[in-house]
């Protein structure tokens, strides 16, 4: 069963990928869809053995790398923390794969679509899975390289291009960092298998570096670095990158340039959760230490609120969801950095579901206005595509944490155990993840209110003209509605119930959070700042607009700065991009072209063709100068035979 799990996606993308052109487009989605549906079924039944029996197991591929004591395996581990992830990502991916059917209709491409969403799903699952870090590199790595393919699958459209490139690039920065990690891992202990890592962390709580043996510790920012502290903050680096974090947050948005079920499946409900399921699943070494920690909760806390301003003013509607996706990871890693590493994982998991919910919602708006995305270009269309609306709205309900549907349970959860975490650190994330959630709830209804309120405003199409999608495209999205509604009220207390047993031993909890009695003004201030928002956006963006034009206009400053992102593109152009294009062009042209090629090749081929050029002058035709010629020849030869 566990192998049928991982290898029926990889086999429907290697059908699809190499005998796509000889099947019908039809019989390769449909053949894709049923191979990760029936890998989604499995892996519900793994989960319900890990919750009622506590099924656990380490299944044997193969062996992969043996050498004197070091031992590396494929394996297919399975435990609490694999078979939730496992759910998010074959439940996910196989309604993605469905509504894909619908939304890639009209392209001539979609064989090759679908191998690369089952290919992402294939390494997805192949990360989630892994016993050891070597594994978890290659799936880590591998749906780095499926996110290129799929946000560049418009390879005719430069921006598509341009985004995957920018997505590879930056991702690398990171995987670089993840990589050194690992490597610090194999030089302390000999070995990358989870298990046998975790058991020495103990050993090395308190072993700093140092230059040499005998030498005193290394200075790093005026004080010692600890190995622990290093390997920690190494893996956080990927995970940064991975999960969209501010300094490493630049290509999630871009990334919207790819087809829609691409924005849903990779940037919304798997591939940019690996950084949080990576932290989580490395507990046991991150609850040694408490800078790391303290690193991870302060990103999260600084990403959650960048992403949230910038979601304020976007005008795409797929770029609006992105930024949310990028604060709600904010969300679960600054959870993970209190040491709520199971509420982190709780928002993981109904987090998929609302988020998928709404870029498939996107998709569905995006296909009624034939490809805009513009919300400023929408508007008064909600009895037109009343499905679609309702669907978004269930999707913006749970996100901003409404009353009793999933985000309420999650996001909330997160905001309590910050708080009674009880010091400084937490006192501060549950601040901001409040202030958050204010603004969560403002740039949500303002996206749901431009969107499907007020006047119609597209002049590219008649409002005739809008209509519902496809039941293929609908379908999904309404099953994913139901998991927005009744995941959160469904699994609070098996992931996060004062006496739940569920993680076992998945995830290490050194020191526990109380959460008997949250003070009632934390448990009210969040639900009502979601149901003031509602009315007040709705004044503000659909009866009286004018207010927040003045606005804009009076702060022209600030709307401008969140309007560029914080102006983190063009600090990176600046600062890495233009000096380092500059220094390419001067090795091109000084050091390619009018060094290497002037006196090699290029000189080479110009020396023979002046050689040849002044040779062809005695093919004249002319007796006596084939008799000169001959005569030059043997002097030379004579001369040189007399001397020698």
């Amino acid at each position: 069963m566990e192998y049928a799990i991982i290898f029926l996606p990889l086999a429907g993308s290697i059908i699809s990928g190499f005998f796509g052109s000889k099947l019908k487009g039809k019989l390769c989605q449909i053949l894709t869809s049923l191979f990760v549906s029936i890998s989604a079924i499995l892996s519900l039944f793994i989960f319900y053995e890990v919750l009622v029996n506590d099924y656990s197991s380490n299944k044997l591929i193969f062996n992969w790398i043996s050498s004197e004591d070091f031992n590396v395996n494929w394996s297919i581990y399975i435990d609490p923390l694999t078979s939730v992830m496992l759910v998010v990502v074959s439940l996910i991916s196989s309604l993605i794969h469905f509504y894909s059917i619908g939304y890639m209709s009209h392209d001539p491409h979609t064989p090759r679509f679908m191998s690369y969403l089952s290919l992402f799903t294939f390494a997805m699952l192949t990360l989630v899975t892994a016993d050891n870090f070597l594994q978890l590199f290659f799936g880590w790595e591998g749906v780095g390289l499926c996110s290129y393919l799929l946000i560049g699958f418009w390879y005719k459209k430069p921006s598509a291009n341009s985004a995957a490139i920018k997505a590879f690039i930056v991702n690398r920065v990171g995987d670089f960092g993840f990589a050194l990690g690992i490597f610090l891992i194999f030089y302390l202990f000999g070995t990358l298998n989870y298990d046998e890592v975790f058991l020495k962390i103990p050993e090395f709580v308190n072993k700093e570096i140092s230059l040499l043996n005998n030498s005193p510790p290394f200075p790093f920012l005026g004080t010692a670095v600890k190995y622990i502290d290093l390997i920690c903050l190494l893996l956080f680096i990927g995970a940064m990158g991975k999960s969209a974090q501010i300094f490493l947050h630049t290509w999630l948005p871009d990334a919207m340039e790819g087809p829609t079920p691409v924005s849903a499946l990779i940037h919304a409900a798997t591939m940019v959760t690996a950084g949080v399921f990576l932290v989580a699943r490395c507990s046991p070494i991150f609850e040694y230490s408490q800078t790391a920690l303290n690193v991870v909760a302060i990103i999260g806390m600084m990403t959650a609120f960048f992403a949230a301003t910038v979601a304020l003013v976007q005008n795409d509607i797929k770029k609006i969801v992105a930024y949310s996706t990028c604060s709600q990871l904010g969300y679960m890693f600054f959870a993970a950095g209190v040491g709520a590493y199971h509420v982190a994982i709780f928002h993981l998991f109904t987090h998929a579901f609302f988020k998928a919910l709404l870029f498939l919602g996107a998709g569905c708006v995006i296909h009624s206005f034939n490809d805009e995305q513009d919300i400023r270009s929408m508007g008064g269309v909600w009895k037109k595509i009343p499905y679609t609306y309702t669907l978004m709205v269930i999707g913006t309900l749970a996100l901003t944490g409404f009353p009793f549907l999933s985000g309420y349970y999650s996001k909330d959860a997160i905001i309590e155990f910050a708080y009674l975490k009880g010091n400084t650190i937490g006192y501060y994330a549950a601040a901001i993840g409040i202030f958050t959630a204010l603004l969560t709830a403002i740039y949500s209804w303002r996206l749901i209110f431009k969107t499907f309120h007020g006047k119609y405003n597209n002049k590219k199409n008649n409002l005739s003209s809008i209509q519902e999608s496809s039941l293929i495209m609908l379908i999904p999205t309404c099953l994913l509605a139901v998991g927005a509604i009744i995941s959160g009220i469904l699994f609070k207390e098996i992931f996060i119930g004062t006496d739940t047993q569920f993680w076992n031993n998945s995830i290490l909890f050194l020191q526990t959070i109380q959460h008997d009695h949250p003070p009632t003004w934390l448990l009210a201030i969040t639900p009502l700042i979601v149901i003031v928002t509602i009315p007040t956006a709705y004044y503000l963006f659909v009866k009286n607009d004018g207010i927040v034009k003045i606005l804009v206009l009076k702060n022209q400053l600030i709307y401008n700065f969140l309007l560029n992102k914080w102006y983190f593109d063009d600090l990176y152009n600046f600062v890495f991009v233009e000096p380092i294009k500059k220094i390419g062009l001067f090795f091109w042209k000084k050091g390619d072209i009018n060094t290497i090629d002037r006196y090699g090749p290029d000189g080479l081929s110009r020396l023979i063709k002046n050689v040849s050029e002044k040779a062809v002058n005695f093919q004249s035709g002319y007796l006596y100068h084939y008799a000169f010629v001959m005569l030059v020849g043997f002097s030379v030869l004579l001369t040189y035979l007399i001397l020698s």
